[in-house]
């Protein structure tokens, strides 16, 4: 795939090195923008079972 884009890149290494640069800014930003924000309330990181009660287990101090 990554050589499929280079291959049809405009321009010699450098340039091509640039544009690469700037997609791979624009794909962050889009995830960080659309994708992550989308995708946050499906994701299960604010369902915290800790409730400050040991049951024991390893590393509780006993």
């Amino acid at each position: 795939m990554y050589g499929w884009i280079w291959r049809h890149l405009p321009g010699n290494a450098w340039v091509r090195g640039f544009i690469s640069l700037l997609l791979a800014l624009a794909v962050v930003y889009a995830l960080f923008q659309y994708v992550f924000p989308w995708a946050e309330p499906l994701l299960p990181f604010g369902d915290a079972t800790l409730d400050g009660e040991g049951t024991g287990g390893a590393g509780s101090g006993q």
